[in-house]
């Protein structure tokens, strides 16, 4: 295995005065916001690495199976697969799973990794290194200039296989799936393929358990981001005095976060500058995460201009992996 590193794709999101203006224009919002983005500080990943150990939190357990189970249809579907692209690698396990069969082969292969954390990159580059004829180029990039990028690059041979797994497409509304989704297509070519990874609806109770886990992980990772704020920004939240809540949404179809103010604090972030005053009980909302159902989800794909080819559900744990192809536009 190769390692490239690149990051001349545009500005990385955790660039500071990106930060200041995100959390500016989402904290004056009614109701206040914060972008679920900005989670993953080196603390916030270290964070959610663990929530994935959990034994409440099943999605990275259930698509690695997937994975495990159904690869080697997947590569019977794409011969001849030169190029695989993942948006948000995290620590490249699932990804090393899925090369596992698509390498054995000795045919090279080419994976870009795309996110705008260098500190995940190299993490999830590390996983790989034991790969043999694979050659890693890691992106310093937003998920949609990577692929603007990327695209220009990978005309010819083979075809392109693009990751989004771990059910992150739910972390967008409708609008922003979609509008998401044809960003993908655009950069590819007819023929490519996309995998996606989409947790299913499932029982309240164990949407719940995922979201506000007995351990109190969660929490902590919901709570990081004013840590984050406090640290990187110059804010003075009190960060004790926030709780933790996860709310199930069911005519959306989604999962809640929530940090709601245990009392009236008045929050000062001097780079912004701003101050404000949060009221006892007030909410401040940090993530939606989408839930789907299987018709849904080749519904969705669809509408943006591919084709289903399969599609694998976990009945235990109620997810999917559905793979699709890139068609005619």
């Amino acid at each position: 295995m190769t390692v490239d590193q690149r990051t001349a794709f545009g500005e990385p999101s955790l660039d500071v005065s990106r930060f200041a203006a995100d959390v500016r224009e989402s904290l004056n919002r009614v109701p206040r916001q914060l972008s679920s983005r900005y989670f993953y500080d080196p603390l916030g990943s270290a964070l959610f690495d663990a929530i994935c150990h959990l034994p409440w939190y099943r999605i990275t357990r259930a698509e690695s199976r997937l994975l495990a189970a159904h690869r080697d249809a997947l590569h019977h579907h794409l011969q001849p697969l030169s190029t695989i692209v993942e948006l948000g690698p995290g620590n490249g396990e699932k990804l090393k799973v899925l090369l596992e069969s698509v390498v054995r082969d000795d045919e090279p292969i080419d994976v870009h990794l795309v996110d705008v954390s260098s500190r995940a990159l190299q993490t999830a580059a590390d996983t790989l290194g034991s790969l043999p004829d694979v050659r890693i180029l890691t992106h310093v990039a937003e998920y949609d200039a990577g692929l603007r990028e990327l695209a220009s690059q990978l005309k010819g041979g083979g075809r392109t296989l693009v990751l989004f797994l771990g059910s992150n497409i739910g972390n967008f509304d409708a609008r922003g799936a979609a509008t998401f989704l044809d960003c993908i297509r655009e950069n590819l070519s007819e023929g490519d393929a996309l995998l996606l990874g989409t947790d299913l609806v499932k029982p309240e109770t164990e949407l719940r358990l995922a979201y506000d886990d007995p351990l109190g992980v969660t929490a902590a990772f919901n709570r990081n981001v004013l840590v984050r704020i406090n640290s990187e920004l110059g804010g003075n939240f009190d960060v004790r005095q926030f709780h933790h809540e996860a709310v199930w949404n069911a005519t959306a179809s989604r999962m809640e976060m929530f940090l709601g103010a245990r009392s009236q604090q008045r929050v000062r972030i001097s780079a912004l500058p701003m101050e404000f005053t949060l009221a006892a009980g007030e909410r401040i909302w940090t993530e939606s995460s989408y839930k789907y159902r299987p018709g849904g989800v080749k519904g969705m794909l669809e509408a943006a201009g591919f084709t289903t080819t399969a599609q694998w559900i976990d009945e235990r744990d109620a997810f999917a992996l559905t793979l699709a192809e890139a068609g005619d536009r």
